[in-house]
């Protein structure tokens, strides 16, 4: 008897159930909805003159390099306003910040069309980039405290994918209704759809139930991005985004000018219609996660440069369909490595997520205004084939920090055996 009543031994404590939003659970489809039409708003507004500056060029008479600062500054505003930013989404939440930066943004956006020269337009263009500067990194900081890990890079690739689809909208959009109507009525009615994105994001992204207020310190932001600086791994994660961006923002700065002459000669909304090629970017963003699944990060970072540097060498040709062939590429290559690169970030960073967000941002957004601006220069001097070579110098660029990376991990398994 005094056996039986000796007590049982206590189970192991279950581990608590993961609160954060998974594939299917409740909130996680309207939230993904949320940040897509988040990312529609942000890329539809970030570069919507940039299939104008032949028409932008026209009006006000100036090169492509000049008109080519209508969308460097914008980027250029965002790379520079985007960890003030992130350390506000730390103190005042992610959904505010990305809120405020919304209707800042878009406020400005209904402003564009009727800036009355140049320097007007660049100016607007710097603030409205400042203003979307809230966006990236809060979203990609809010959905690693949301979203389960397992679940995290599928989630930030269709954020990725909106922008993909914001970029590829507005490019159509302003590019046939600049046909008919001139250039400021396009920005018009890219300002007033992203009015309307920017009322749906608010109405449909639910409640943060895992952010924890941060602090506002300057010393704490400075030691919080020194660190992050610190790790080998961001770093090189940091320079893939720029690096990337710099092949992107050359190549869909310039093309625009390229089909327009000869031998192409195509009008204003087809050249539009040609960005539809971003629909390849959506599928490829959302679909990062199984291709890491498949080839590890590194692979995955390969593969993707490897895409570009074919669709590069494809855009020489003097066939249409053989520059459309490229395009599609070098839009999947990119969009693959730039998710891949983005999630990579925040599931590093156990700490200081937004930080660590907002200085990858900035570096792909500086890489951005680099590449608009290069892409320009180098197609003023030695056209389109100037534009191919500073891109695939861009890609060596993507492939040699990867190869310094499988090295690095190399070297860690070698010391841990």
């Amino acid at each position: 008897m005094a056996a039986a009543s000796r007590p049982l031994p206590a189970r192991p404590a279950l581990p608590a159930a993961d609160s954060r939003m998974a594939p299917g659970g409740p909130g996680y489809r309207r939230m993904s909805f949320a940040l897509f039409l988040a990312g529609v708003a942000t890329f539809a507004l970030l570069y919507s003159t940039q299939a104008l500056l032949p028409l932008i060029s026209g009006e006000f008479g100036v090169p492509a390099s000049d008109a080519s600062w209508t969308v460097s500054a914008a980027t250029g505003g965002l790379a520079l306003f985007v960890l003030p930013m992130s350390a506000l989404s730390e103190r005042f939440g992610r959904r505010t910040v990305m809120t405020a930066s919304l209707v800042v943004a878009v406020t400005v956006g209904l402003l564009v069309p009727f800036a009355p020269s140049l320097g007007a337009l660049v100016a607007l263009r710097a603030v409205q980039g400042a203003a979307l500067a809230g966006l990236p990194a809060s979203a990609t900081a809010y959905l690693a405290e949301e979203v389960r890990p397992k679940a995290l890079i599928t989630a930030i690739g269709l954020f990725v994918a909106g922008n993909s689809v914001g970029g590829m909208s507005g490019r159509v959009i302003t590019g046939w209704v600049a046909q008919e109507w001139g250039w400021r009525a396009a920005i018009g009615v890219i300002g007033v759809v992203a009015v309307a994105c920017a009322l749906a994001f608010r109405l449909l992204l639910p409640a943060p139930r895992h952010f924890r207020t941060g602090s506002l310190r300057p010393r704490v932001l400075a030691r919080t991005v020194r660190t992050h600086l610190a790790n080998p791994l961001l770093r090189r994660l940091y320079a893939i985004g720029a690096l990337f961006m710099t092949v992107f923002g050359g190549v869909y700065t310039v093309i625009g000018y390229r089909l327009t002459e000869a031998p192409f000669g195509l009008p204003q909304g087809v050249v539009g219609s040609v960005f539809l090629v971003y629909l390849v970017g959506t599928v490829s963003a959302s679909t990062a996660g199984k291709l890491v699944g498949r080839l590890g990060r590194r692979g995955a970072l390969y593969l993707a440069g490897g895409t570009t540097t074919t669709g590069l060498l494809l855009s020489l040709s003097d066939s249409l369909g053989l520059v459309l062939l490229g395009l599609v590429l070098i839009t999947a290559g990119f969009f693959a490595g730039h998710a891949v690169a983005s999630s990579a970030v925040s599931h590093t960073a156990k700490e200081g997520r937004a930080q660590a967000s907002a200085l990858y941002q900035s570096a792909y957004y500086i890489g951005s205004s680099a590449g608009s601006t290069l892409g320009a220069v180098a197609f003023h001097a030695g056209g389109w084939s100037g534009t191919v070579g500073m891109g695939l110098l861009a890609v060596a660029g993507v492939v040699t920090v990867t190869v310094m990376g499988s090295r690095a991990a190399r070297s860690v398994r070698v010391a841990a055996a």
